[in-house]
């Protein structure tokens, strides 16, 4: 008794100290806002435009949101995008009566040209080599320690893949080429296997490890290895397949790939670089952002009770922008873009393909209220802002739907995200290993005070409730 009593009195001292440094070291951190308008801080990496500030040069993507009229001055357009200058729409045709669209996209981001027949056969069968893990790796590093969020066992994963590695150090084109070929095809079995691990001890159901399939593209792997009968459509696998393409790659500028880069500078090792930008990619502001979308789509058709009245969604729609309802955050999710004004091409291609899925799947009526809550959200988000330029749906605002009509599960929208944009991080990888030897290091100004040193029985002490 007296030894819990002696256990309470020192959680209660632990937590009192704890409450004590967030309060006082909370205070303490905060920097006066007006600062970094005075010392011009370039808050984010971007300008008072919202123009992002240029740190780099990359030949791997190309990213537009905006033309040039005959004045030279930028107007909204619809959006582009480019990998390795071919344009995203043109790739999505060419490879949609092929099986490996994404594999193809893959080949072209690492080595900037789209494959021969020979080459294409030839770079599947070394991503066909590199589709197994190292024996015992599910039980020991998969299995053990399971983690409630995908991402994090993708990172414990990929940190992991370091140690079965002859050369992991080694910064050399074709083995750093090896490494991402190896982590490209290995992805999806990390993802699948720990959601798989993460079912049996968290919710209880029973352990189901699929191995994947020799002959069977990345998209069609990871449908039969996620569905629990290991059937899927035509038409499933093609969706899943552009989707892996659109999200592949996204410019240098984006908060993961630009972690891609700054790591790389350092001169790490290539599973070091992939995992801090797993890190990067899972905050809700980045990668995490479709899984915010699909939860607000939820709660949209929870609480709109006649999906065709506009009046209706409008007014939800409203309260929503004034933080009345879901998360109070007064956001509408998948809407608006940091660089597409009229139209994010990626969102536009998958919108095609959510339709046709919606078609085979009999759910018509859902896809008409996200093509509704599409219109209308950036009208209501316009007039709220009393905006100028249009505001568009982005990527996320379609992924989540089709996600669900393909029967993925929530916790793997953002490592399906990952398994895609590994590609994009790995091209980067290399573009920085070959045209930069020196380290990113960006400076911050110090706006803080020297203060003298005093001794500890000198020092003020905390009062209580200040």
């Amino acid at each position: 008794m007296t030894e819990k009593l002696e256990y309470n009195e020192y959680n209660r001292k632990v937590a009192e100290t704890l409450s004590n440094l967030e309060r006082y070291g909370g205070e303490a951190m905060k920097i006066d806002p007006k600062l970094f308008q005075e010392y011009d801080v370039k808050r984010g990496l971007r300008d008072s435009n919202g123009k992002g500030v240029l740190t780099g040069l990359t030949e791997v993507s190309d990213v537009n949101g905006y033309a040039m009229n005959a004045q030279g001055k930028k107007v909204p357009c619809d959006g582009q995008l480019f990998y390795q200058g071919y344009d995203v729409r043109d790739l999505v045709k060419g490879t949609a009566d092929r099986r490996y669209g994404f594999e193809e996209i893959s080949y072209l981001l690492l080595f900037g040209e789209l494959p021969s027949e020979e080459q294409m056969d030839a770079f599947l069968d070394v991503l066909d080599s590199f589709t197994e893990l190292p024996d015992e790796f599910t039980r020991d590093i998969i299995m053990k320690a399971p983690s409630d969020n995908m991402m994090n066992s993708l990172q414990r994963c990929v940190l992991s893949l370091y140690s079965y590695d002859d050369h992991p150090e080694e910064l050399t084109f074709q083995n750093v080429l090896s490494q991402s070929l190896n982590m490209i095809a290995k992805m999806p079995l990390l993802a699948v296997y720990s959601y798989r691990t993460y079912c049996y001890y968290r919710k209880g159901k029973n352990l189901i490890i699929r191995n994947p399939e020799k002959g069977l593209s990345l998209a069609e792997n990871l449908l039969q290895m996620l569905h629990e009968d290991g059937k899927y459509s035509e038409l499933e696998a093609k969706v899943l397949d552009v989707a892996l393409i659109l999200h592949a790659e996204h410019g240098g500028g984006n908060n993961s790939t630009f972690t891609t880069h700054v790591i790389t500078s350092t001169g790490t090792d290539s599973y070091s670089a992939i995992a801090a930008s797993l890190g990067s990619l899972k905050g809700p502001k980045h990668g995490g952002a479709n899984l915010k979308a699909q939860n607000m789509f939820e709660n949209i058709k929870a609480n709109i009770q006649d999906w065709e009245n506009e009046d209706e969604i409008r007014t939800y729609l409203t309260r929503m922008l004034d933080k009345e309802v879901f998360d109070h955050a007064g956001l509408i999710y998948g809407m608006g873009h940091a660089v597409y004004t009229v139209s994010d091409p990626r969102c536009v291609i998958l919108k095609e393909y959510a339709k046709k899925l919606a078609i085979e799947k009999g759910r018509e009526d859902e896809f008409a209220l996200y093509d509704r809550l599409e219109r209308i959200g950036g009208e209501c988000i316009a007039a709220k802002r009393n905006l100028v330029k249009p505001v568009c749906a982005n990527v996320d605002f379609y992924s989540g739907f089709v996600y669900t009509m393909l029967g993925l599960p929530k916790e793997l929208y953002t490592p399906l995200f990952a398994t895609a944009r590994i590609s994009g991080w790995c091209s980067h990888r290399i573009e920085e290993l070959v045209n930069s030897n020196k380290i990113i290091r960006p400076a911050y100004k110090y706006v803080g005070h020297h203060k003298e040193y005093t001794e500890l029985y000198q020092r003020d002490q905390w009062i209580d409730n200040p």
